[in-house]
Parts: structure tokens; sequence; C-alpha cells
């Protein structure tokens, strides 16, 4: 008996899961494998139906109710209602019910029709028809009835229905191109290729012939990697096995380019594709408003419960004599008799708890919610952050973080991509120390210098060695670029003749094209990849082959890439290029002292950096290699760091070529824009991967870095000359003193932080318990919180977050920001409390994992400093005036219960309760909250420092909470005692008759409306008509309801005791006068402290909405001393234009080369341009070459 089924299913189910979650077997076509092979055990996966929806039409009730009642004041206010139903209340349970079935129908009709968007969505996707093959033909299916094995067809142009394994395709050599747009947002085709086995399977029927298995890793949402291996089976031999990687997986959401169809293999399905697996939910991110609020109502909540305490407490004090217990007129029945003392009280308690529970402003959360979402359309509409070069503006992919755009402390940037345009331009080439200097070109544009393409050699001699001809033949070779399929070796030839400047090359990065660009302009010619062969065309208009026999990938890890070719002569090569930390350790001959003083000094000009190697293999030591990389990729456990090892063991012993330099510019504005978020009290970290030289003359040329900013070096290199512990401390000892000579007559010194990856992995490693060193962690921190700027280079994506992480952990918890534009700047961005992506060049993965996009780094500063000042501005004073508008509603019925025995009788009437904050006060600070505007945008742009009156949470500190609840206790107070007195004459109208407790009710609720309403106008600065039309029209409405609700017989209310009382009360003279005297009375002190405080203590804003008044410019009101003046100038670049600065007009954007002139940057001394001539000196890297 065969018992390998038997003992397969034990060993998948109960010996550890290691056995059967890291893998999975796909039966291609569902075919069973040979007898001899493993045993077929057929495994379920889920269909290829995609769901993105939340709700189904049985549990949307159920399960939306449960999420609105996990909130806090949803759920209290359920507990008050219920308790309305169940005990004697002294209002109704429509006072409680209604206002909560709004904020629950309206919250969830919202988020109902969110979900049925997502509904029809997820259809039109699920029904999308797919080409399948079955049995040798080709059958038209869904793609939600998709399968794992199934065999599709997908045509040019098609969307990829599932993840799959390209088998074969329609071009001869078995590659086909693909663009990732909807995944990752790079628009470049990307070659995929077929298994060298199943390429040649061209028709259905041979596709359907195929006997073959596949083995791969369980699905996880790495875009970029993937292990497997494919089993062939053939009649009458052995398996054959052939590794898989990411180059064999075609994503779902990828589309089929330039290439007629193809045949591949499902392998992921459904919620197990890649894409779906990136895009579900991200953590919920909670703003410091939101965090206030949920304080402050603890607050309230507390204050309730001592209110319904101490009245409860008063009630059976005020009945402890027998005639107030049970007064004539109001006998107790038996059964309140034989009730216990305790639960009366309790039940007194729930009542009292039911008569306050208003002063908890359950409106508050859904007119929180309807600002934050209509206010997010207001990023979307701006025209002043819509880019027209890339067609699109600003986003807003959650609205829930508005108001944390106007608190941000510090902001954590990428360079390349995001501070740079990521638009490379080839500078020069160095070989054995010989310069190379094309005309300059631009991604193929040739610049207006560029009058031919004669090459600038200045070696001696001039004459061509054999390290050159490698060297460019290595640029030519090592590489991903693609030429386009419209392109022709002919034509290319034609062009380069005629001298035609367009570029026919792309590539996922902008690096590889102008490198590839530049070595065209100097001779060198990349025409195509065919049939495994890569094909240059020399100086000599000679074509070249070269047989493309092994790609050893770029990472980030090894910083470096790979090729092994083998020549038309049978040599082999080997080409390197990447980071000169990479490639130096690893050359054991060349002119490396030459090579790395030029790449130094290019590194010191702001210029990214390339080392160029190669090593020619015997035919052994190149079947070696195959062994390994064969071995490596075969592997289906631990595959990336078997190639590691491969590829470290590979590449070694290197003969140095020589480096590259490209130019990656400034973007436009991004000096400005820094510069601005420093004086808004911003501390800006730059955090990247490159060189710290090319690094540091970015931070210098985006002012980042000034002139007078000494630099503090936290670096390898340094820590190799002192320990780790000695260095933290010598720097904190510098920073230290100068703070505490800040105080006296001292000029304070401006201090620049530069740590490098490796220094910062030993900072953050936990110290050994034996060493006195302490914790590195808090005296790192300790120096970087006195420096104005930190400069992180040599990072790692997993590092960018650990340092975002590390100062959101600090004990002062700051607010974070994080902007980049890369796959590699996610972790930081999801990391941050706000993340921002831009929709640069390297894809729309920062963007799609942000909480905003923007297309241009400058449309930050009005994101923050205008848009993040009114959104934190209105969300702080709705926030305010609710807490405020229900203490004067409720403090008064706390005082009416001292005048009516503790007898729970309301004060208002129960329409009242129930609309005041549904009708009567919502709308006004709703619409305030979307338009109010304290100073003019243009006032916020000019004057950064502004955004410091508004940092730290400044409006909602608990100062201000308690003058805000003070107040509403003040105006409370003048509400009901002001009415109590003029109640004290019981003839108060015309014809004698007396007032009742409801005419005293309607009176104090009249003034209330009318004061919170004038409140708010008082504080509005920015009026137009809507602001006219919503304020008085709430006051008019609340009189119109007031006349109808009590001027009319209602029939469907079994008593009307509002009935004539409204009326009545206008009809007095008195009652108008007390009106108008109790409103003026309650709104005087908040105007006089207003006054007060412009006049002796006012505000940087209060002095500009001062001088805006006065009709003086707005541009020259100084609000507070720049605390870093720049040398020079610091104005905006119309105010003094050099002949540098025109030359760098002419080219377009702020150029990094201006920071050429920074070559005493290499020592780190920021004091050599202040002993240079002021016509040597650019303004902050504003210039460009001096002339």
């Amino acid at each position: 008996m065969d018992f390998s089924v038997l003992r397969n299913l034990i060993s998948r189910y109960c010996a550890g899961e290691e056995y059967w979650v890291d893998s999975r077997t796909v039966y291609i076509g569902h075919k069973e494998p040979p007898p001899a092979a493993e045993a077929y055990i057929p495994q379920r996966y889920p269909d290829n139906r995609i769901v993105s929806s939340k709700y189904t039409l049985w549990n949307f009730i159920p399960k939306n109710l449960f999420e609105q009642f996990r909130r806090i004041a949803n759920f209290y206010f359920l507990l008050i209602f219920l308790v309305q139903l169940i005990i004697d209340t002294p209002t109704s349970p429509v006072t409680s019910g209604l206002p909560l079935f709004f904020v629950i129908t309206v919250t969830a009709i919202k988020q109902g029709y969110e979900d049925w968007l997502r509904h029809k969505a997820d259809c039109s996707i699920n029904e999308c028809p797919v080409d399948m093959v079955q049995q040798g033909m080709v059958v038209r299916t869904q793609s939600s009835k998709l399968r794992v094995g199934d065999v599709v067809m997908v045509r040019e142009d098609e969307t990829f229905p599932c993840d799959l394994i390209l088998l074969s395709t329609s071009r001869g050599d078995g590659t086909c191109y693909v663009t990732t747009t909807s995944l990752d947002g790079e628009s470049s085709h990307k070659t995929y290729y077929a298994v060298p086995d199943t390429m040649a399977f061209k028709t259905e029927q041979e596709v359907d012939s195929l006997h073959a298995t596949i083995e791969c890793e369980q699905p996880q949402p790495d875009l970029y990697k993937f292990v497997g291996r494919i089993n062939i089976y053939k009649e009458r031999e052995d398996s054959i096995a052939r590794p898989l990687g990411a180059e064999n997986l075609l994503l779902r959401g990828a589309t089929l380019k330039n290439t007629d169809h193809i045949y591949a293999v499902a392998i992921y399905t459904g919620m197990d594709t890649k894409m779906a697996l990136n895009y579900q939910s991200k953590s919920q991110k909670r703003s410091a408003v939101e965090k206030s609020m949920n304080a402050f109502l603890i607050v309230y909540l507390c204050i309730l419960i001592s209110k319904a305490v101490i009245n409860t407490v008063l009630k059976y004090a005020w009945q402890w004599s027998a005639d107030r217990d049970e007064p004539w007129y109001n006998h107790r029945t038996e059964i309140d008799r034989e009730r216990h003392v305790v639960i009366r009280a309790f039940t007194d308690f729930l009542a009292f708890m039911v008569l306050f529970n208003y002063i908890i402003p359950v409106s508050m959360y859904v007119t929180v919610e309807m600002q934050k979402f209509l206010g997010s359309y207001f990023i979307a509409w701006d025209k002043d952050m819509y880019d027209e070069e890339l067609g699109v503006g600003a986003q807003v992919n959650t609205s829930d973080l508005n108001e944390e755009l106007g608190q941000v402390e510090y902001v954590f940037t990428d360079k390349t991509g995001t501070l740079t345009e990521n638009n490379m331009e080839f500078i020069e080439c160095c070989v054995d120390g010989h310069v190379y200097i094309p005309h300059a070109i631009c991604n193929g544009q040739i610049l207006s210098a560029a009058s031919s393409i004669d090459m600038i050699d200045s070696s001696p001699g001039g004459y061509r060695r054999e390290h050159e001809d490698l060297f460019f033949r290595a640029l030519c070779l090592c590489h991903t670029v693609q030429v386009k399929e419209e392109e022709t070796v002919e034509s290319i030839k034609r062009g380069i003749h005629l001298g035609k400047p367009t570029s026919f090359y792309i590539s996922s990065s902008p690096d590889e094209v102008a490198l590839v660009e530049g070595m065209k302009r100097l001779g060198y010619t990349y025409l195509r990849l065919k049939d495994s062969h890569m094909e240059i065309l020399n100086k000599d208009d000679e074509i070249e082959r070269f047989e493309l026999l092994h790609v050893l990938n770029f990472d980030s890890v090894r910083r470096r890439m790979s090729v092994i070719v083998k020549s038309s002569s049978g040599e082999y090569l080997l080409f390197c290029k990447g980071a000169d930390t990479s490639i130096f350790p690893r050359v054991v001959s060349g002119k490396v002292e030459q090579v790395r003083a030029r790449v130094e000094q290019n590194a010191v000009e702001g210029l990214r950096t390339l080392c160029v190697a190669y090593r020619r293999l015997s035919p052994a030591e190149y079947e070696e290699a195959c062994h390994q990389l064969s071995d490596a990729k075969l592997a289906l456990k631990d595959r990336e760091q078997r190639l590691a090892q491969a590829y470290d063991l590979i590449e070694r012993d290197f003969t140095l070529l020589g480096a590259t330099a490209v130019e990656d510019r400034l973007q436009e504005k991004a000096a400005d824009t820094i510069e601005s978020l420093q004086k808004a009290g911003m501390k800006v970290w730059v955090l990247t991967g490159d060189k710290m030289e090319t690094a540091a003359a970015t931070c210098y040329a985006s002012k980042l870095f000034r002139r007078s900013t000494q630099i503090l070096e936290l670096t390898k290199k340094r820590t190799e000359e002192q320990s780790l512990h000695d260095v933290l401390f010598d720097l904190s000892r510098t920073v230290l003193r100068q703070r505490s000579l800040s105080g006296l007559s001292v000029e304070c010194q401006d201090y620049g932080l530069i740590i490098d990856g490796a220094t910062l992995s030993a900072v953050l490693k936990p110290s050994p318990e034996s060493s006195g060193s302490g914790n590195y962690r808090e005296i790192f921190l300790e120096i970087s919180r006195n420096c104005s700027a930190v400069l992180c280079c040599r990072m790692a994506p997993l590092q960018k977050a650990q340092i975002v992480k590390l100062i959101k952990a600090s004990k002062e918890h700051p607010i974070t920001l994080a902007i980049g534009d890369g796959a590699n700047d996610v972790s930081m961005i999801l990391e941050a409390h706000v993340g921002i992506g831009i929709m640069g060049k390297e894809g729309l993965q920062a963007a799609r994992n942000s909480d905003y996009a923007i297309p241009k780094f400058k449309h930050l500063k009005k994101m923050l400093l205008v848009h993040g000042h009114f959104y934190y501005i209105r969300i702080a004073e709705l926030v305010q005036y609710f807490f405020y508008k229900n203490v004067c509603f409720i403090f008064p019925q706390f005082l009416y219960q001292f005048f009516c025995g503790f007898s729970q009788q309301p004060l208002y009437d129960t329409a009242y309760l129930t609309l005041y904050n549904i009708s009567f006060t919502s709308l006004p600070i709703l619409l305030y909250s979307l338009i109010e505007k304290h100073v003019s945008i243009e006032t916020l742009k000019r004057n950064p420092t502004l955004y410091r009156d508004v940092a730290k949470n400044a409006l909602l500190r608990w100062p201000v909470f308690l003058y805000w609840t003070c107040l509403g206790l003040f105006n409370a107070c003048i509400f009901f005692f002001g009415a109590y007195f003029l109640f004290d004459n019981t003839t108060f109208t015309s014809n004698g008759q007396m007032f009742g407790n409801w005419t005293f009710g309607t009176l104090v609720f009249t003034v209330l409306v009318f004061t919170v309403t004038l409140k708010l106008a008082l504080d509005t600065h920015h009026w137009t008509w809507i602001n006219h039309f919503v304020i008085w029209g709430s006051l008019l409405f609340y009189v119109i309801f007031s006349l109808l609700w009590g001027g009319i017989i209602w029939p469907f209310l079994n008593y009307q005791r509002m009935y004539y009382v409204f009326m009545q009360m206008l009809s007095s003279g008195p009652a108008w006068l007390g009106i108008i005297l109790l409103i003026t009375i309650s709104l005087l002190p908040d105007v006089v402290k207003k006054v007060l405080c412009r006049t002796l203590w006012p505000t940087a804003t209060e002095r500009a909405q001062r001088v805006r008044a006065d009709g003086v410019c707005e541009g020259s009101v100084s609000t507070r001393p720049d605390p870093s003046p720049v040398a020079g100038g610091g104005g905006s670049e119309s105010d003094m234009l050099c002949p540098a600065r025109t030359c760098e007009g002419e080219r377009g954007g702020e150029g990094v080369r201006a920071a050429r002139t920074y070559d005493s940057m290499m020592s780190h001394n920021p004091n050599y341009l202040l002993s240079q001539p002021l016509d040597h000196a650019p303004s902050d890297g504003e210039g460009c070459y001096g002339h």
C-alpha cells in the first residue's frame, strides 16, 4: 500500500508550518505529474475575484453600527437613550435619540455610498473578459472565474488578469515588454523573459501539451521579489528544473506592450495577487487635534458625572425633612415608598445624567468629519498646486490629517527626485585619471550650447588606449536600458550621422539613460539586444556584438550591478559599475588614487558618481561562476542570500577603469521652500542614499546648510579614528557649550549635523550594559535637537523609517512629516505623522502610500504654510466653540435645579433640547470651519514665521481650553441670573399677566442662541455673502421656528406646553430690553480681552492683521526677526540677479552645479567662503558657474 499521499498530508498539516506555508505547487493546466514524480495533492486557492468593498447587503447594518458605536461619544449617547427608555427621566427619549439617529444615519449613508462605489469598481474588474486555453482552444471567460493553474492568453495593450508566470511570447527571443504604471507609476517599458524550455510553445495546442509544475513561494506583497522554479516533464527523459524570478512574473494590473500576444499560467489569483496585498488598508493615523478632542471629552464627562453626583446628593439633603420629601401636592405611590433608597438614588443619578448629557457634543464628531471631508477639496482645487508639465494637481488620500499640516515640527525629505529633478545630465567621465567632457546632454535633449559632437579630451596627446575602449564598452553593455521598439539599427546610425538629438533609449533608471546617452556623445552607441546579443556601434562606425550571458542585477545592499558577456573573439568579460564604496574595496589594480580624487572632487560639486571596473574570466572561472549562479537561482529557500553570496564570490579582483559624473539639478524653488520652512520653525532633515559629499553639496545649494553653518560630522570615517562614545560626547559638549552661551551677548552659532548609515546603525544599537557609555540614542537626539539642519547620507530605506520613528518617540513627541518620491521612501512616509508623496519619475508608489500627493517639492510651502495654517485655525475654533456653546447651554440647566428643589425639571422645551446642536447653532460653525481666513494667503506665504503662532497645538492647549470653558460658565451665569433678576417683577407683561417657567426657559434659550451665534460672528475675519446668509439666517430660522412651534396647535402632540409662550415673551418690552442687555453683557468681556491682548501683547498674526487693516503693504510687515539671516541677502530671486543667476535662469531651475564653488567642503570648513572675494561666492548655492 502506498502511504505517500497520507505521509505528505501529515507532514503538511501536522509537522509544522515550514513544510507548507512557505511554498505552493501549481500544476500547469491542472495536469497531474507523472507517477514517478511527487504525489499529486490538489490544493485549494482563492478564486480571481477582487474584493475591495467593506460591507455586503447582509452585514452592512450590523457591521456599520458596530463600528460607529465603538466611538465613545456614540456609545455614550446610546446608553443615555436606553436609560431614557427604561426609567422615568425628565426629558423625552427623542431629545437624545434624534441627534444620535441623525449622526449615525449621516455617517452610515456616507460610508455606504463609498462602499457602493467600491462594489461597482470590483464588479467592473471581476467581469472583464479573459482568454483561457482549454483543450488546445482559446475560450473566453470572466476574470473572476480564473483559477490557479489556468493557462491564459493575453494580447497587446491588455491588462494581466492575475499574477502570471510567462511561458512563451509571440517574439522569437521569448521576451515581452510590460508597463507597470498602475502598480508603481513607472511608465517605462520593462522586459520580461520566458523560460528557454517553454519559449518554443507558440500555439494553443503546443501550450496545452506542456506538462509541468511550478513550485514557488506563498503570496507576499513585495512587487520586486519572487522565488520559484519550474519542473518540466518530458517523455522518456528526466524532468528539467529551471529557476523562476521576478523577471518571469507578470503582475496583475500591468499592461502588455509592443508584443502581439503571450501565453502564461496563473499562480496567484484574487486577493492573493501582489497588487491586492499592496493596496490593503494602512494603519490609521490620528491627528493631535483628535487626541485633544478626546482629552477634552473626558474632562467634560467628568464634569457631567460631578454635576449628577452633586445634584443627587443635594436633592436628598433638600428632601431630608418630611414636608419637602413628600409635600401635600405630590404624594408618592406605594411602589415608590417600597423602593430602597439606594435604588432611588441611583435612578435619580441616571435622571440627572440624562438631564445634563447635552454637555457632551455628539454632533461635534459629525461636524468635524464633514469639515475634514469638504475641506480636503480645497487642496485638490488649488490652481497654484497644479503642475502644467505633469498635468496633475495635488491629491488628498486621507482627509483625517488636514489640521496636522499646520502642526509640523520636523520635515524629513528625500534628496533625489524630491529636492532634485531626477533629470540626469551626463557631465563627464574619468578614465585612469584622464577626463572626458562631452557636450551637455539632458536625457537626449542637447542644450543650446552644444553646436557639435566633438569630444573634449584633456588626456595628453588624446590617443586612445585599451582602458578607454573597455570603459566605453562597459558603459554601453552594463545596463538594463532598452531601445524603443520603432527604432532600427539603420535609423539609429542615420540619426547619429545627421546629428539628431532625440533619445531612443528607455529605462526605469534616469541615471542609466544619461550614461548611455553620454557614451553616444563620446562615440560609442548602444544599438539593441537581439537574440541574447548586445550590439554597439564604435567610433569607427563598426558594429560590435557581445553575447549577454548573465546579468547580476543592482540592489540597494550591494549598490552595484554587473554583466558577464562574451566577445566575438570568445573572451569572457565581467563589467561592473556601482558606488565607489562598493567598487574600491574589490579593486586589485588600476589607477585608484587618481580616480578616487576625481570622484571626491565631483561629489563635492554635487554630482552623482559611479565607478566602473572589469575582470577577464578564464573558461574555468566562467564555468564556476555559472555553477554558483545556477545553484543559487534554483534554490526555493533563502534564494536572495545565496544569490548575494554568489555575487560576492564573482564580483572580486577587479581592474579599475574609471568613473562617471552625472548631475541631478535642484528643483525649481526648492531652496526657497526649505528656507521658508526653516523660518516657520520647522527642522528639515535630508535622508538620502547618496555619498556624503554629493548630498552635502545639494544641502548647501538648497540653503539647508548656510555659509555660517558649522558642520558636525558623525560618520564612519570619524568613528574609525575615535570611538563612537568619544565622538558623541565631543559633539554633545560642543552644542551644549554653545547653548549655554546663547543667553549672553555672544552671537549664536548655527550647527548642521551629518551622519551616515553605518554610524546610525551603531547609534541605534543598544549599548552593552557593561560599558558606561549610557544611551547613545539620547545623546544623538540631544545633538540633533540643537542643530538647525541634519543630513543623513548612505541611508537604507529601513533606516529612513527608523530615524522618523526615533524622533517621533523622543520626549517632546514632535509632529513629523516625511516627503519622498520613490518606493524606497514608502517606509518613512508610512511611519511619519503626515506622509507626502511626490508624483515624480521614480513611480507613484510613494504617492499611493502617502496621505497627500503633490507634483513638486515647491508645493509643500503652500500646503503647510497656507492650507495647514488655515485648517488648524478652523478646526481648533470648531472644537473649542462646540464645547463652549454646550457649556452655555447646559450650565443654566444645572443652576435651575437649585431653584426647583432638584426635581429634575428641564429648563428648556424638548424641541429646543433636540434642535440646539442639530439646527440652531450647527451651520454657522461648519461654514466658519470651511472658509475662515484670519489673514490673507499672500500674508502667510510672505511671512512664514506666522506658522509659529499655531505650532505645538497652540490653540488647543489646556489654558486656552480653560479660557473657553470659563467664558462659557460666565455667559451661562449671565443668561440665568440676568433672566432671574428680571423675573423678580412677577407682573412682567403690560397686562399684568405672570410669566411661568417655560417663558423663563425660553428667555434664557433666546439669549443663549443669539450670544453664541454673535460670538462666532465676532471671531470671523473673512466675511462673504455666505457668512451673512448663514449667521443671520440661523438666527432668523430660530425666531421663525419658535413662532411656528408655539403659534400653531400641532395635532400630533398630546400636550403643547409652549403654546403662545414665545409670542407672549416678545410682546413684552422689558423682555426685548433684557435680551439685548444680556447679550451685550455676555459678549463684552471677550471683546475687552481681545482689545487688551491685541494692544499690549499682540501675536505676529495679530500684527499682520493690523497692518492689513491699516492699508499698509502686506509684504512690508516685519513679524519676527529671521533667526538665521543669510549673508549676501536672502530675498526672492528677483531682488538681486547676479550674472551667475542669469546663467542659471537661462538653463532653467536652480542647479546643483552651483555648489561647485564649495571645494572646501571636503574638509567641511564653513568659513572657507568668508575668506573669498564676494564675486566668487554664490548666494547660498542659487547660482551656477561664475563668469
